[in-house]
């Protein structure tokens, strides 16, 4: 079955080029992932989508992804609530439409 990954961030004013770099050139190419994209939701709002092979790759890639979150946690805003600067969800498909 296959998996998704959903990620929440809000950016810094001014930080969205450095946050959307922080995720190009293969920086974002973690092991199973078949598919990302980042959308823009807000201002500095943004989402990361990802479709994984397996929800046994997306667990294993966990600490590939902490190691590239690190390396511009320093532009998200905390998300409030507890949440920190992320806010993740991850499940697999039940229907595809």
């Amino acid at each position: 079955m296959q998996v998704y990954n959903v990620v929440k961030f809000k950016v810094k004013p001014g930080q969205e080029g450095a946050f959307l770099d922080a995720h190009r050139d293969g920086k974002a190419k973690w092991p199973g992932l078949e598919h990302g994209v980042i959308i823009r939701t807000g201002d500095q709002t943004f989402c990361l989508i990802g479709m994984w092979v397996s929800q046994d790759a997306l667990v294993a890639a966990r600490s590939a992804m902490i190691k590239t979150l690190d390396s511009f946690r320093s532009v998200l805003e905390d998300q409030g609530n507890g949440r920190g600067v992320t806010d993740a969800v991850s499940g697999e498909v039940v229907l595809a439409l």
